[in-house]
């Protein structure tokens, strides 16, 4: 019998075949993959006759969705509480109390949502409200 005691070669692992199947893979992933563009609150105005917008240089816009959702300046907010919007809106106004503050309710929105947004209004110090409205049908004809 013949037994070889003699040196064994070490296994070799390819790992360019690997990463070839790995940047398929990646290539495959990324292709498929749908981005979502999370959008704004999506709203139905109520309607009235009201005047056309005036542009303001200072104005602080609050969106309150039909679910109670709240953004100001397209910037969603994470809490639902007047102390936790008021924050925010200081954020984003500043130290100007002068800011208009025009809040977009939507048309089917909990009429607590809009108070709480008067509230955090209050604590925040802005003293200038309006509200925006979508003009009816009649208005919209002059």
């Amino acid at each position: 019998m013949n037994f070889k005691t003699g040196s064994r070669e070490e296994p070799e692992i390819n790992l360019i075949a690997f990463i070839d199947v790995l940047l398929v893979v990646l290539i495959f992933l990324m292709l498929s993959t749908t981005y979502s563009k999370f959008t704004e609150l999506e709203l139905r105005l109520p309607v009235a006759d009201s005047d056309p917008q005036k542009e303001r240089p200072r104005q602080l816009l609050v969106t309150v969705g039909s679910e109670g959702a709240y953004s100001i300046n397209a910037a969603p907010v994470a809490g639902r509480s007047p102390e936790e919007l008021a924050g925010a809106m200081l954020a984003a106004a500043g130290i100007d109390h002068e800011t208009v503050l025009v809040v977009q309710a939507d048309a089917n929105a909990r009429h607590q949502s809009v108070i709480t947004v008067l509230e955090a209004a209050r604590r925040a110090g802005l003293r200038h409200v309006t509200f925006a409205a979508q003009p009816s049908a009649r208005a919209a004809k002059r």
